[in-house]
């Protein structure tokens, strides 16, 4: 059973155990019966479509997107046809070119695209990585030099180059050319670029700022397509078939977190279906070394493959992923999926030691928990694992976090920030940039980088602080967990998990389904390894429904967990399919508890 319609009156939670209030999503009682008789769709799907800004006539495009119904016009990006004529131009001169690529998944697999494009033409194109810790993010004049050096002459960067004034007047000094592919906030004026397609340059009219690099990459293999095609370069040869390559665009996008609406939505529907192939040797070789299996989600892609991918760029050889993701050779494949497994598991450990270093920082500076935003830093954090802390601590806080590892001998901190909702991190970025409190720094609403010297810090928290204090009050009023439907034990089953699991695929701007289910009992508490807490809940209707939160132990919602007997609580959490010795159940992930009697007088928190 699944009900939305009775969901406000009936749990009315003030305060939860991660200080949040609940509340109902919302949505147009009209649209949810219209969607009802025009879809076929039971009550509690219908609701959760109209939630999420879905009006009549939308449904079916959005239950099935298509690439056909949603690909934009690659001219409708400021300098595509001229990127896709100057890479056409190269093909045809048989110029040297290079591939130059940020170290994360994003820009992997936008170099692996780009890779695999120019070799189904008959053309093999090196990629150049910089290593996150010797060389910084993004190209630099002394790398743009090394490759005009080794004979380059025109370099593509992907998911990087936008901000790169510097390195791209350099570039210009020693004859270098350079086509820049990325999708970066932008301030000021446009670098000095042969072409520079972002959709987010101001003046670029394609509406699609939400696209990861990947997605621009892949409408870049669209517009060079159309340039070969015009040309007749296909003459005698066979086209090549983008859709082959749409499992690394929806890769890109995905690890991203970008916005999975409109053609990116369809980007990432469609490029899941052709990654469950698993026809991408790096892909089905990292698969396998993860002990995974089955046809690919958002959930492979975000957490099993991903973090892998990134293991390179973070502790180990920067281009580690790219040059998975591009090889055709199936034993080469697999030696370099072994090495970022490996690599992934050291990550892990040297991430957990700063997480707890930077935890007990913030506990003992109280006015740091208290503030609209929490900068923490120390010697000597591993720049590779920041970013994942940064995520880690929002989680916990509730608040936009930035954390900084400090190099006392280059008298360097580099950090990297993870924002809330309303809280545009990456603005605030660079307008402490443009204070001169920064060497460099930039990125978009949720996520920022940025590099500072270390006396410099209090100033800038304070600036940071005072320059996103409206922003975080507001932000904190609104941050409620939106519940989908209440559920029942008994009700929370395989059959409501496929209903529901129709709106696929989720993330930012189509969030995964939360259920709540009220007045529980827990029984078989179980603290897990790694700080997770395993319970089973029961409620009046007969039924038990298994559950686990993660890295909870040491929260105060893993304390309440282990409490067997301690009276009925409401526990709200996403529900996941359960095929252990294929039992085809589901299982619930929590995402919060509260206590029944913390209820609001009068009127309830959703309304």
């Amino acid at each position: 059973m699944a009900d939305g319609s009775h969901l406000a009156g009936y749990l009315g939670v003030a305060r939860s155990l991660s200080g949040r209030r609940w509340r109902e999503r919302a949505a147009d009682p009209e649209t949810v019966r219209r969607h009802q008789l025009s879809l076929g769709l039971s009550e509690p799907l219908a609701r959760a479509l109209a939630s999420r800004g879905v009006v009549e006539g939308q449904g079916e495009d959005y239950l099935s997107p298509t690439l056909k119904a949603q690909f934009p016009d690659p001219s409708s990006f400021l300098d595509m046809d001229r990127a896709a004529s100057i890479l056409v131009d190269a093909l045809e001169r048989d110029r040297p070119m290079t591939v130059f690529a940020d170290y994360d998944v994003d820009g992997a697999s936008s170099a692996a695209q780009l890779v695999r494009w120019f070799r189904a033409m008959g053309k093999d194109l090196p990629i150049y990585v910089p290593d996150r810790i010797a060389e910084g993010y993004g190209p630099s004049p002394a790398a743009f030099r090394r490759l005009k050096e080794a004979g380059a002459e025109l370099v593509v960067t992907v998911d990087c180059g936008a901000a790169a004034y510097e390195a791209l007047a350099c570039a210009a000094e020693i004859g270098l050319e350079v086509v820049v592919i990325d999708h970066h906030l932008m301030r000021g004026e446009t670098p000095a670029a042969a072409a520079l397609v972002n959709p987010n340059r101001p003046g670029c009219a394609s509406g699609l700022g939400q696209l990861a690099a990947a997605g621009v990459a892949f409408v870049l293999l669209a517009a060079m397509n159309r340039e070969a095609r015009r040309r007749g370069l296909f003459s005698g040869r066979g086209e090549p078939d983008l859709r082959q390559w749409l499992d690394l665009a929806a890769l890109g996008a995905i690890c991203d977190v970008t916005q999975l609406v409109g053609f990116n939505r369809a980007l990432v529907a469609q490029g899941l279906k052709v990654m469950s192939a698993w026809r991408n040797p790096g892909l089905k070789a990292l698969l396998e070394v993860a002990a995974s299996q089955g046809p690919a989600s958002t959930f492979h892609a975000g957490f099993i493959l991903g973090p892998r991918i990134n293991a390179g760029g973070r502790i180990g050889r920067a281009d580690l992923g790219a040059r998975l993701l591009s090889t055709d050779d199936p034993q080469e494949a697999h030696n370099l999926a072994l090495e970022l497994d490996a690599l992934n598991a050291s990550r892990k450990e040297v991430e957990r030691q700063v997480l707890d270093e930077a935890v007990r920082i913030i506990e003992r500076e109280s006015n740091q928990a208290e503030a609209p935003l929490i900068l923490v830093a120390a010697d000597d954090w591993h720049p590779g694992v920041i970013g994942i802390v940064a995520g880690r601590l929002r989680e916990r806080y509730r608040k936009p976090v930035i954390v900084a590892g400090i190099d006392r001998a280059a008298n360097v901190a580099k950090g990297s920030g993870r924002s809330q909702p309303g809280v545009n991190l990456g603005r605030a970025v660079q307008a402490a940039f443009e204070e001169g409190l920064l060497l460099a720094g930039g990125g978009h609403a949720m996520a920022a980088g940025l590099t500072a010297r270390p006396d410099v810090i209090p100033e800038l928290r304070a600036f940071l602080c005072e320059r996103l204090a409206a922003e975080a009050d507001a932000a904190a009023a609104e941050d409620a967990l939106d519940i989908d439907a209440l559920v029942t034990t008994r009700g929370a089953d395989r059959a409501l998990l496929s209903d529901f699991r129709r709106l696929e695929p989720f993330g930012p701007g189509n969030p995964e389904p939360v259920f709540a289910a009220a007045d529980v009992r827990i029984e078989r508490p179980i603290a897990m390894r790694g700080g997770h807490v395993r319970v089973t809940l029961t409620d009046n209707s007969g039924g038990r429904l298994k559950a686990v939160a993660w890295r909870c132990e040491d929260t105060e919602l893993g304390r309440r967990l282990l409490v067997e007997g301690g009276g009925a609580v409401h526990v709200a959490g996403r529900l996941k399919p359960d095929d252990w010795k294929g039992r085809e159940g589901v299982e619930l992930e929590i995402e919060d508890v509260a206590d029944p009697r913390a209820r609001q007088g009068g009127a309830s928190a959703a309304q």
